[in-house]
């Protein structure tokens, strides 16, 4: 009977727990229906409610230029050390002393580590003896072939006494020219020992201590020295871009910028400035792009190797185009449109061809003329014959630089 009595309690209290909540539901839906029909019309297209009101549209405008505009084409590029040096030991022995210090700079012929020379410098003495004993006794075999000779004349003596002084000169001679080879195997030994820098550049990690013993068949070496000044950085562009590369490096060196990549949403930073040297003589035909490097001075040593960089390759010039903020460009399923503004405040819409754009601004080839204006904010609510009024820019906005500073995207619209 208790189990039968707390059946129909906890029956209730479930009953009771499905009704709250069925209402909080209503609720809910009453307060989100109330919610659109008291703010959606607020924030619905200011356009039509405009429109209907006959009130002009506010849109932001600005001026088509005509100036000459740079092309550039950008790609992604790695910096490499102009000269990259290993140094290894040419010779074996203790490595005595190390003259420098990890990342220091150094010149062509400081000298950076000396191994043990002291077996070096014996074999070298040990060669120069040799040969003063061979010419010492070639000395003494040109006397007696100069006394076997003018017995040969007097006849006192046979001709084969005279020829085998002669060879034994001969033999001589050559043993003397065996002992300088010698000597400058030796000599070049020694120099061996005493390891300087091949060329200007920054050293690394140094990998031995002093007091190691290195050798010559050692994989790993003692330092590596790269040259940081000038920098080479090697980037790619597609085959498209081929003829104008090609063009602009037949006009003379084209101007190349290096900069750094951006992470954080800010102004992209210039690098450096240098120029095309080397454009390679194939496709590559598994990623149908062309290989480039170009050259930098990198006196700042804003470039490292082994980074990525941004790199923009200025292929020509656009001689009086007419260019527009990027922003006044809209595309639509019959192609790229600006709206014009006549002085009757009315927006016309005008189809226009894009040919060079990029952050800084867009070239337009056809379909518009310096001078006429053109709106940069406000075109989505805009339709041809709309009625506009000209706001005012915010005065803190930053006003678009003229000359290009950061990376854009090089394209030919269709």
């Amino acid at each position: 009977m208790d189990a039968l009595t707390r059946d129909p309690v906890r029956t209730s209290r479930r009953t009771r727990t499905r009704r709250w909540g069925m209402i909080a539901l209503c609720l809910l839906l009453v307060g989100a229906i109330v919610y659109a029909i008291w703010f959606f019309p607020a924030a619905g297209p200011t356009a039509k409610r405009d429109a209907a009101a006959g009130q002009p549209i506010p849109v932001l405008t600005a001026l088509a230029a005509t100036r000459d505009v740079s092309i550039y084409l950008d790609g992604l590029g790695t910096v490499q050390a102009f000269y990259t040096v290993t140094m290894k030991a040419m010779v074996d022995g203790p490595l005595i002393w190390v003259n420098f210090k990890e990342g220091q700079d150094v010149h062509k012929g400081d000298v950076l580590a000396q191994i043990d020379p002291r077996t070096y410098q014996a074999a070298l003495d040990n060669a120069v003896a040799k040969k003063a004993q061979d010419e010492a006794q070639l000395a003494n075999a040109r006397l007696d072939l100069a006394r076997y000779q003018k017995l040969v004349a007097n006849n006192y003596t046979s001709a084969q006494q005279a020829d085998t002084a002669k060879a034994q000169v001969a033999q001589f001679e050559a043993l003397v020219q065996q002992d300088q080879a010698q000597i400058d195997t030796a000599r070049t030994q020694l120099g061996y020992t005493t390891i300087t820098a091949p060329i200007d550049g920054r050293t690394g990690m140094r990998q031995v201590d002093p007091g190691n013993i290195v050798h010559a068949i050692d994989a790993t070496g003692m330092v590596m020295i790269t040259q940081l000044e000038p920098i080479t950085v090697m980037f790619t562009l597609p085959q498209q871009a081929l003829q104008a590369v090609a063009q602009a490096l037949a006009d003379g060196a084209p101007q190349v910028l290096a900069l750094a990549q951006d992470t954080t949403g800010g102004a992209t930073r210039l690098l450096d400035t240098g120029t095309l040297t080397v454009l390679d003589n194939q496709v590559d035909s598994t990623t149908g792009t062309i290989k480039l490097k170009a050259v930098f001075p990198n006196t700042q040593h804003r470039l490292w190797p082994g980074g990525f960089v941004s790199v923009r390759l200025r292929t020509g010039t656009a001689r009086d185009a007419v260019v527009v903020p990027p922003s006044a460009i809209q595309r639509g399923p019959r192609g790229p449109y600006v709206f014009v503004i006549g002085d009757d405040a009315t927006a016309k819409r005008q189809p226009v061809t894009v040919g060079f754009e990029d952050e800084q601004g867009s070239v337009v080839t056809t379909g518009l003329k310096g001078g006429e204006s053109v709106v940069i904010d406000g075109a989505s609510r805009l339709s041809d014959g709309s009625k506009v009024s000209i706001a005012k820019p915010d005065p803190g906005a930053t006003p678009e630089p003229a000359q290009p500073t950061a990376p854009g995207t090089s394209r030919q619209a269709q």
